[in-house]
């Protein structure tokens, strides 16, 4: 009869005084080993459709989702992320008027990572402007083309950046990033027109 593995995961090593057949060794193993490592599948949908029946996922199951790059754990019940990997930085195209690496702080860029299991977009960099429009718009829309649907919050999502305290009365402006991908900036006003605003540190669910 198989016994089990030394390390106590419930693998089944067949025994010398097993009958001989290399296929049911070769199962037995499998059945213990192949749960315990990091199943690989293309998507949700391709890991819910395979682990069915007696492959149904079980606690402590890990599996990497090749479409968004994901690794997940299984818990309770359901899967939680563990990890996205590493989200290359990408640079957000701005409209006209305004420029990267606003007050030394680099190129405005986003890149999609996770926080306890929710998608988020995180910024980084500066931007500045010279001059303003004589008659000033109750908004900028920062970006010149709007975010791929990748990096879009399912609602509206506004946060705080910081801002320059010369020629400008406060510190702090609002950033509205839309379900259509837009980046729009409140708080321009007579009396505050920042010649730059930060974005390092600031995050939004998606």
């Amino acid at each position: 009869m198989p016994t089990s593995d030394p390390w106590g995961q419930g693998i089944q090593l067949w025994q010398m005084t097993d009958a001989p057949s290399i296929p049911d060794a070769v199962k037995a193993f499998a059945n213990g080993a192949i749960p315990r490592l990091v199943l690989r599948f293309p998507s949700a949908s391709a890991r819910n459709a395979t682990l069915v029946g007696a492959q149904a996922p079980v606690d402590g199951m890990q599996t990497w989702l090749d479409d968004v790059k994901r690794l997940e754990v299984r818990s309770e019940g359901t899967w939680v992320v563990v990890s996205v990997g590493n989200r290359a930085w990408t640079t957000v195209p701005l409209a006209s008027g305004w420029s990267h690496n606003g007050n030394s702080q680099g190129t405005f860029q986003y890149r999609i990572v996770n926080f306890a299991g929710e998608d988020s977009i995180m910024f980084r960099g500066g931007i500045s402007r010279d001059t303003y429009p004589s008659t000033l718009p109750s908004s900028f829309t920062l970006n010149s083309s709007s975010l791929p649907a990748s990096a879009r919050p399912s609602t509206l999502r506004t946060i705080v950046v910081p801002c320059s305290d010369v020629n400008s009365d406060r510190i702090t402006m609002k950033l509205d990033i839309t379900p259509a991908g837009q980046l729009i900036l409140y708080g321009i006003t007579s009396t505050a027109k920042p010649p730059w605003i930060g974005f390092n540190g600031t995050f939004a669910s998606l």
